[in-house]
């Protein structure tokens, strides 16, 4: 008892409360709690830091922003048992209920940006890629999947590049991705590819049904999702029991023109974070390393993660 009554009071505030209730739920910046608890940045820092300095809030740098979180697998015993407690009642108010809502506009705000980027990009993307990450590093990833038997999904599929490399080998290909304009340009350059199957749909709900596939493959895809977390559980559902997930994304980097020019959401990821999202959405096995630089590429440094769906 005496662990639990040492946390109290950084919790006796009703806000530091709701505050706690959404960063369980997803990282957020200082800016993003203030429009969702409707409160100014002085105060929400306060409260911040009154439970950063308890042990309830950990905080992580993304470029120039910090995004906090509620660390729940660290938390002390004392915290451990008090939480599930407040949370009960917390989450029953009229004001958790509005947060939740606020909650769900920031993370639609996110995704504009990035479909913002995608609606004017789709004509020159394979273009603009290949000059930042150069034209073969999907190759290097795909080598461990290949196998006749496959369904595979290209989640995020853009213009159909990995689609198109991946179809002759596998039964059949499923290719997902929301915007319309890279959607037309994959239907073309996948047109002579009888066995791709082209859907429109969102990475967090997707037009698959559970377990439909044997492999995904989400090349270049996660750093634009506003919730990457999400995104991989709603993977795990789409995967058969045994299935492979592989993930080709951007290191962790400082190129802050990207989110401006790009639409980029994340400034890549690091071995941790892709660790804890993909065991989070129930995968094992994860496993992940840099891939070969291409002397004549521009953009940052890539990883390969390879992970699979437990039974």
């Amino acid at each position: 008892m005496v662990a639990i009554l040492e946390h109290m009071s950084a919790l006796a505030d009703p806000t530091r409360c709701r505050m706690l209730l959404l960063l369980e739920q997803q990282e957020l910046t200082v800016s993003e709690l203030c429009s969702v608890l409707q409160m100014p940045q002085s105060s929400v820092s306060r409260h911040l830091k009154t439970l950063a300095d308890d042990g309830w809030v950990a905080s992580r740098r993304d470029g120039t922003s910090r995004f906090y979180s509620m660390p729940l697998d660290d938390l002390d015993s004392g915290a451990s048992r008090l939480w599930p407690l407040i949370r009960e009642q917390v989450a029953t108010t009229a004001a958790a209920g509005h947060d939740e809502r606020r909650l769900g506009s920031v993370v639609a705000r996110r995704r504009a940006k990035s479909q913002e980027f995608f609606a004017t990009a789709a004509g020159g993307w394979d273009r603009l890629r290949s000059g930042l990450f150069g034209d073969s590093f999907y190759l290097w990833a795909v080598l461990g999947l290949i196998d006749p038997a496959l369904v595979v999904g290209d989640l995020g599929c853009g213009t159909g590049q990995l689609s198109e490399t991946v179809a002759p080998h596998v039964t059949r290909v499923i290719a997902v991705d929301s915007s319309n304009d890279m959607l037309e340009a994959a239907r073309a350059r996948l047109a002579e590819q009888p066995n791709v199957d082209v859907r429109q749909g969102e990475l967090e709900a997707m037009p698959i049904e559970d377990g439909e596939l044997d492999a995904a493959m989400m090349s270049l895809v996660l750093h634009y999702s506003p919730d990457p977390a999400r995104a991989l559980t709603e993977v795990a559902r789409v995967l058969r029991p045994g299935g492979r997930l592989l993930i080709v994304d951007m290191l962790p980097h400082d190129r802050e023109e990207y989110q401006q020019q790009m639409g980029h959401v994340w400034l890549g990821f690091s071995d941790k974070q892709i660790s804890r999202y993909a065991s989070g959405a129930g995968f094992g096995d994860v496993r992940i390393r840099a891939l070969p630089v291409d002397p004549d590429a521009r953009g940052p440094a890539l990883f390969a993660a390879v992970a699979t769906r437990a039974d």
